[in-house]
């Protein structure tokens, strides 16, 4: 079908406000990078489409990665404040190993939105919510700003340096920066729409998986885990939709996955998979919502027919939207690879540390494969510095990395550790009167360290 363009009038567009550091997108990075651009007389604004912020925190999923998989602890820092604050309202689980996924911290959705803006007020941020990111304000390569769009029409906010946490690298795509999307088909890891059911007996589905291990098989998580640990994650019983399956309902993946909530009897279920979603477009978002939604009903009864202690479950809520685990990627300074995450890279310009597993959820079918390094590897600063323009940093799972290599750094805990190096770097680069891609490296590394980040101490023979 032929494109048809209406050609839009030329006009000059207001300017809102100024800002020293602007960061588009509120989730797990771009709170991160707020709050560590913020003071010593910055002027910080974040800016977001939804009523909250919060992002992937607010659906339902525990947040992957603060512990290694030798059982330390690699992400501190502000993620480590931001979970204390939670704790504190009860909002926040401690950080508990995990066989498959190193370690889950479970968080209370509502929470994460109060607490978020509570401690972007505290550190003096200006938050604006309801707009949309539209555009870029660009003389030559260097972005001067962003326009937006809101009830109140078409504006510009001008900053000296922008921050790009929408998690698909809306900014640095509309500022001209090379971008790549899926693996080398264009396939992109399916999103998965999670919901919650109340009224569950998770004593009786814990000790079902520690008691009967030979019915109830998991992936990778021995059933000792489960006799060990009130609140838990399960991955697997695949024989139990093996015979859901050929009793007649329609499911869309292989696997059981369901995660404890915090209140007594709460679950959350991630199992809703919607193959071939562009989260880019439109379209196909509006498609992913509607058949997520349409795949819940025989996921439910799948549950309570088929996996003990979820026989009186009950449907409570929805994710106030779908959950994204791939889109964009920028192309920047440098590329991080597979190899990178499973050879345990030293980089001499790492500004976190993640050790998450190769982690991908097949494009096209219902499998998953994971692969581990043994220990964790460095997410190195260049990754965060797109090609092609200045005044501009990536944060999140749409930084420089190949298909593979996403689908390790993409989890809460290393985006959150992320978004804190971009926002000290974009600080940083205004005090020194430089751009972010020339910082001295070693001096932002201080500067995380003073400020309670954990990085690796470097190795001989680091790479450069």
């Amino acid at each position: 079908m032929k494109k048809i363009f209406v050609k839009e009038p030329e006009k000059e567009l207001p300017v809102r406000f100024e800002t020293d550091v602007l960061v588009v997108g509120g989730g797990p990075s771009g709170l991160m990078a707020a709050m560590a651009a913020a003071g010593e007389g910055m002027r910080v604004t974040l800016i977001d489409s939804r009523s909250f912020v919060g992002g992937n925190m607010t659906i339902g999923l525990p947040v992957l990665g603060f512990l290694g998989q030798k059982g330390n602890q690699i992400i501190k820092g502000l993620p480590q404040q931001f979970i204390d604050r939670l704790a504190a309202r009860k909002g926040a689980s401690e950080h508990r190993p995990c066989p498959l996924h190193m370690s889950l911290t479970l968080v209370e959705p509502e929470a994460v939105k109060t607490v978020g803006l509570e401690m972007l007020n505290e550190y003096g941020v200006q938050v604006l919510l309801y707009v949309f990111f539209a555009g870029v304000v660009k003389e030559g390569n260097t972005v001067k700003g962003v326009i937006i769009e809101s009830k109140s029409g078409r504006e510009v906010i001008l900053a000296r340096t922008v921050i790009d946490c929408t998690g698909d690298a809306d900014v640095a795509y509309r500022a001209g920066v090379p971008t790549e999307q899926g693996n080398e088909h264009g396939g992109v890891q399916p999103p998965t729409l999670m919901f919650c059911l109340g009224g569950v007996d998770t004593e009786k589905l814990r000790l079902s998986i520690a008691e009967e291990p030979r019915t109830y098989l998991t992936d990778f998580i021995p059933n000792e885990y489960f006799g060990q640990n009130n609140q838990f994650i399960v991955v697997g019983l695949r024989s139990l939709i093996q015979k859901a399956q050929q009793d007649g309902l329609e499911l869309p993946t292989e696997r059981t996955i369901v995660i404890t909530g915090l209140r007594e009897g709460e679950v959350w279920v991630n199992m809703t998979r919607v193959n071939g979603v562009d989260g880019t477009n439109p379209e196909s978002l509006s498609f992913g919502e509607m058949e997520g939604r349409r795949q819940i009903n025989d996921i439910q009864k799948y549950l309570i027919k088929y996996v003990p202690g979820f026989e009186s479950a009950y449907f409570s809520k929805m994710a106030p939207f779908i959950g994204i685990r791939e889109t964009r990627r920028i192309v920047g300074k440098y590329v991080m690879t597979a190899d990178d995450v499973l050879g345990c890279a030293h980089f001499d310009d790492a500004v976190a540390v993640a050790s998450y597993p190769l982690d991908l959820h097949h494009p096209v079918g219902g499998g998953c494969t994971l692969q581990w390094c043994g220990d964790c590897y460095d997410i190195p600063y260049r990754s965060l510095v797109p090609l092609a323009a200045e005044n501009l940093l990536v944060a999140g799972r749409c930084i420089s990395t190949t298909h593979e290599a996403m689908s390790a750094i993409r989890v809460m805990a290393p985006c959150m550790a992320m978004g804190e190096a971009a926002g000290r770097a974009a600080r940083l680069a205004l005090k020194k009167g430089v751009t972010p891609s020339a910082i001295n490296v070693s001096e932002l590394q201080a500067e995380l360290r003073a400020h309670g980040a954990y990085l690796r101490e470097p190795a001989a023979g680091v790479l450069s």
